[in-house]
């Protein structure tokens, strides 16, 4: 057992050969059972009779409505599903519009192509954003940045380019197998968005601080992610960049309000009530789906009042976790994973396709463990996280054992041990 805890706490077992191999073995099972469900369609409808896509088709039926003119129809479960029903088929499951009215301009801009060439369109563009936003850090690494040495900047010589050799023929790999992807593909949902604005707003928020609020802005299309990014920006006085998003924000809701109409709002706070308490704390959508503690409470037994009570504490724990670790001497690196996971950690409301934005954390940790080195557990750690999103929704359906929660959680935690100890040990070094 010792052997077996050491070789977990050095991570020795995690070489590059293994880590090539196992992702070449995701990727092609992945690509294998994408091909499986297209194969087995019939027309638009997969072999479980759902449409392909899934939770596209929401998006795509959404966007039908902003062309006939009835967009707040969108926010309507009975006329929704009706829509979804004419599209593919009257034995169609419901799939609800739960995205606030300024992101009907691009489900009505999807609408316009037939549903297959939609999809491809959609999921197509924004993967190669993500994988864009993931090179993008990757790149970083090969420069002198807060990435490595919290507010100095340096570090060791020649680390920039061994990092970038080290990562040069993997990190694509690594990005395209990353389980969540296939989860995403299949769902045909915006992970892949999720993932690039926050992953390029990272990249870009001390170099280009008012681009970054922008990209922070345009998150605001899923608004349950919307808790810590403004605390940290907020924290760390960062004005430039919060007055930039909440410009970007205020200029999307005047558009979609110019659009579709103040209907549409209403429309889409009375829906949100629908998603609170049927999506969420009912469990219609199965709480092994769902990624949050709140999801965890639910699963074990607790009450909505006591699931809400354990989140809250755990929202809280992590916010303050978070403002004392961006206002520390860490690495830009370990802030920016922190505030990738947290972004999942502080809401009740993820699945495990929104797991895709453990991607840009994953890049930030391991760029900078290649260049100045890992923590003990924490290649495991990084791994276990890797491969969360593969087994997650499975392991908690039949074991009620949430692995995508604890896997975030323990590498939240190792973060933060890290940054502590890099914090005392900057502390002397400052005084001198």
């Amino acid at each position: 057992m010792a052997g077996f805890l050491q070789t977990l706490r050095s991570g020795g077992w995690l070489t590059l050969g293994r880590m090539r191999l196992w992702a070449l073995a995701v990727l092609a099972a992945s690509a294998g059972g994408l091909l499986y469900l297209v194969a087995t369609s019939n027309g638009l409808i997969d072999y479980q009779g759902r449409p392909l896509g899934t939770d596209f088709s929401n998006v795509y039926a959404a966007g039908t409505y902003v062309l006939d003119g009835q967009s707040a129809a969108a926010f309507d479960p009975r006329l929704q599903h009706a829509r979804e029903q004419a599209i593919f088929g009257a034995s169609t499951p419901f799939y609800g519009w739960h995205y606030p009215p300024f992101f009907l301009g691009l489900a009505a801009a999807l609408a316009l192509l037939p549903y297959q060439l939609a999809l491809i369109a959609w999921q197509g563009a924004t993967l190669l954003l993500y994988l864009l936003a993931i090179r993008a850090i990757v790149a970083l690494g090969a420069q002198p940045s807060p990435l490595w040495g919290g507010s100095t900047g340096r570090r060791p010589v020649g680390v920039g380019v061994d990092v970038a050799s080290r990562l040069s023929s993997l990190w694509l790999l690594l990005a395209l197998a990353f389980p969540a992807v296939f989860v995403n593909l299949g769902h045909g949902h915006n992970g892949f968005l999720t993932a690039a604005l926050l992953g390029f707003a990272l990249v870009q928020l001390d170099r280009r601080p008012i681009l970054a609020g922008t990209l922070f802005g345009l998150l605001a299309y899923k608004p349950q992610f919307g808790l810590m990014i403004p605390l940290v920006l907020v924290a760390t006085g960062r004005w430039r960049t919060v007055l930039a998003a909440a410009a970007t924000v205020a200029l999307l809701v005047l558009a979609a309000t110019l659009a579709f109409g103040a209907d549409t709002w209403r429309a889409f706070f009375a829906f949100a009530e629908y998603t609170r308490t049927i999506v969420l704390e009912t469990g219609e959508t199965g709480w092994h789906k769902i990624q949050s503690v709140f999801s965890w409470a639910r699963m074990w037994g607790a009450s909505v009042p006591l699931a809400y009570a354990v989140q809250g504490a755990v929202t809280l724990g992590i916010a303050a976790a978070l403002i004392w670790l961006w206002r520390s001497p860490a690495s830009f690196a370990l802030k920016a994973a922190a505030l990738c996971l947290a972004t999942i950690l502080a809401t009740p409301y993820s699945l495990d396709y929104d797991l895709m934005v453990l991607a840009p954390a994953i890049a930030f940790l391991t760029v900078a463990g290649l260049a100045r080195g890992f923590a003990p557990y924490e290649k495991t750690a990084l791994a276990f996280l890797w491969i969360a999103p593969l087994i997650a929704r499975g392991f908690a359906e039949v074991t009620l054992i949430p692995l995508g929660v604890i896997a975030m959680l323990v590498m939240f935690a190792l973060v933060l041990h890290r940054a502590r100890s890099s914090s005392a040990v900057a502390a002397p070094i400052a005084a001198h």
